[in-house]
């Protein structure tokens, strides 16, 4: 019997949250070092699972099946196609970084002004995170990734709401108010997203007799599985309406920026580069492969959103006042370009979009965590409060100003290397679509710029003169998450070698080809 390589993989951190929560509580450290030995030994793991994977190979790879519920035809199934296998490389390598960002984040305050929760279970429930959207990447029984796609709201709900950010403007009170706001506002959506889409999984039991991926799949594939068409479609916006609200596409977006605004950054780079990709990822899994006639017939609505998303986050970020929100209506726009490459239905937009999840979640992670250093040191997420940053913290500056050309797509960084592919992919199939999806790198740029400018350069403010500079741990964070936005900006090929394949079977799935060029090359 073969070393389960995935079930190692995501048990890691579940044994890591449970041997951090049980550290005494009078040695955080300890609890520190614990978890941050557990992530690291995560990401080994998970580059382990890389380079085993063989994109030439099989779809599903390194794959594991057991018995589990057997009356309902519910299976431990396990496997990683070429898209799931960089998302989970993707979550083991934020996870170290979050967890050293987030060294002092759930330290109690020496004036004991604040009720704090053990600094234990801050680092415990971010391997607990860790663990079920890596299982959630993995999972091949729908019923499987069901549970996990559902049971990491627990511990995300405690670490918004129980472990919020200590910078707020209007006292104690109406923080742990605010804070208790996003939590539930965060729960409630993602939990009635959840629940509809409980109901499209029996439905699909109901309808295929069980519930495996690859069974279902290929018995859609091969003709022996008929699903009428209003019944295709209802099952598709069931699980498409719980992806949505995960990814976050707009109208159901409204959770984030109070989730990110209220989290400590290392938590809001946990929700936006880490978990909402969970629900593109499961669009491109489920939705296409389960239901690929529903799919393009839903697609011109859905590219709509995208546009809406794109053009609306943008906007919005525009004329924030708030730092942290700033990122998070971003991000909403940046989820709307990755949307917008996957229901392109061209290999270039799913590819791009396959990659623009990689390249967001570093951008965003570099941006934020960067964010969150700076305001841990003025104590205000307010980009009034800020100015002259750049004369009296130069490096603190220069990663924030890299951080935010990554998040405009400045060529030479990562993001723009997706973001292209993406257009491109748009382009050839919906020319009008790509059009107005280029406004939105017309206004990233915009926020971007503007952003910096007010917080980094003009004089320096009295409150920001005695700012330090990066300390070693910020930038062993810093440093590696900018070195891989320029290396994957010059040189992608190790990631899109990965997805590639994996997307050519998804274009299959939907029965779709990428549409001929009107003008043909010279030879």
């Amino acid at each position: 019997m073969s070393f389960p390589l995935l079930t190692a993989t995501a048990a890691l951190p579940a044994i890591g949250a449970v041997a951090t929560a049980a550290v005494p509580a009078a040695r955080r450290t300890a609890a520190k070092w614990l978890a941050l030995l557990f992530s690291l030994a995560t990401l080994v793991l998970a580059a382990v699972v890389a380079v085993r994977f063989d994109p030439a190979g099989g779809r599903y790879q390194l794959t594991e099946s057991h018995a589990w519920i057997a009356d309902f035809g519910v299976r431990y199934e396990l496997g990683v196609d070429g898209i799931a296998v960089v998302l989970v490389a993707l979550t083991a390598l934020l996870i170290p970084f979050i967890v050293l960002a987030g060294w002092h984040d759930a330290d109690p305050l020496e004036t004991g002004s604040r009720r704090w929760r053990p600094t234990q279970g801050f680092f415990a429930l971010i391997l607990a995170v860790e663990a079920m959207v890596i299982l959630s990447f993995e999972a091949t029984d729908v019923f499987l990734f069901y549970i996990f796609f559902e049971a990491m709201l627990i511990p995300m709900y405690f670490l918004i709401g129980g472990f919020g950010d200590r910078a707020h403007e209007h006292g104690e009170e109406a923080a742990s108010t605010q804070r208790s706001y996003a939590a539930v506002k965060f729960l409630l959506y993602n939990l009635v997203g959840g629940l509809i889409m409980l109901a499209a999984v029996i439905g699909l039991y109901v309808v295929a007799g069980n519930f495996s991926l690859q069974e279902i799949a290929q018995a859609r594939a091969s003709g022996s599985l008929h699903m009428a068409t209003g019944t295709e479609r209802w099952l598709f916006l069931g699980f498409f309406f719980a992806f949505a609200v995960k990814a976050p596409l707009w109208p159901l977006h409204t959770w984030l920026p109070n989730a990110m605004q209220e989290s400590t950054a290392p938590v809001a780079v946990l929700i936006t580069a880490v978990v909402d990709k969970v629900g593109t990822f499961a669009m491109l899994r489920f939705c296409l492969q389960l239901f690929p006639e529903a799919s393009k017939w839903a697609t011109p609505v859905i590219l709509v959103l995208a546009l809406i998303s794109i053009v609306y986050g943008a906007l919005l970020a525009v004329g924030q006042r708030d730092i942290k929100r700033l990122v998070a209506y971003a991000s909403i726009s940046h989820f709307g370009f990755i949307i917008l490459g996957i229901f392109a239905m061209t290999s270039q937009g799913q590819s791009g979009a396959t990659l623009y999840m990689v390249n967001h979640g570093i951008s965003t992670a570099a941006l934020m965590l960067v964010a969150g250093f700076l305001i841990s040191r003025r104590g205000s997420r307010l980009i009034a409060d800020y100015g002259g940053v750049q004369k009296v913290a130069p490096v603190l500056a220069g990663t924030f100003l890299i951080g935010g050309l990554a998040t405009l797509s400045l060529p030479g960084l990562a993001p723009f290397v997706s973001e292209f592919l993406v257009l491109v992919g748009a382009f050839t199939r919906y020319p009008a679509v790509g059009v107005v999806a280029t406004l939105g790198i017309v206004l990233a740029a915009l926020y971007t710029l503007v952003l910096y400018q007010r917080t980094m350069t003009g004089p320096v403010k009295p409150e920001v003169s005695a700012m330090p500079d990066l300390r070693v741990r910020e930038l062993v964070v810093v440093a590696p998450l900018i070195v891989l936005l320029v290396f994957l900006g010059v040189y992608p090929k190790p990631v899109t070698d990965i997805v590639n394949p994996a997307v050519k079977q998804t274009m299959s799935d939907v029965h779709k080809t990428d549409p001929q060029p009107e003008v043909e090359a010279a030879k």
